[in-house]
């Protein structure tokens, strides 16, 4: 799927040139957001070019819901956020995908869907990791996963 934003980020982490992959578990990709305006913002990205839920069978889609909440458990463990939110919308990106929001009530928009925020500023270069900062999240969020995951198949550069 060469017009999948998806597809080609899976792709960059199976050939090694994706800095925001974290781990690979049985059903998906554990990458960090390219932008950290909420930090610890978190994707767990699909191996299967699906763009509903329901078109995988039972037990794929009972595994991949609970490796989602596994990372979802990881993140929460490693950014300590007072919220979590979770999201996977597919309107853009036509392939399955959580979105994994660590939110904080410091936030000046805690209350509102984290999609409010200005996209300006949600996507500012600013709100880019750094190596080293990309470096933290991706070892804080890979030691908490270590903790509650048995089936990490790999894991990405630090």
């Amino acid at each position: 799927m060469d017009d999948c934003l998806i597809c080609n980020r899976i792709r960059m982490i199976k050939e090694g040139t994706n800095p925001y992959f974290v781990a690979e578990l049985d059903t998906g990709y554990v990458v960090i957001g390219d932008h950290q305006y909420f930090e610890g913002y978190t994707l767990f990205l699909c191996k299967y070019h699906i763009h509903e839920l329901h078109l995988l069978d039972s037990s794929t889609k009972e595994h991949f819901l609970n490796e989602m909440s596994i990372v979802a458990e990881a993140m929460y463990n490693a950014f300590t956020p007072n919220k979590l939110n979770y999201e996977m919308l597919g309107n853009g990106d036509a392939h399955m995908h959580w979105h994994l929001f660590p939110r904080r009530n410091t936030e000046p928009n805690f209350r509102e869907p984290v999609w409010w925020t200005d996209r300006e500023i949600m996507y500012s270069d600013d709100v880019k990791p750094n190596e080293d900062k990309l470096k933290e999240l991706k070892q804080s969020l890979l030691v908490e996963l270590k903790k509650i995951c048995t089936n990490i198949r790999r894991v990405g550069e630090f």
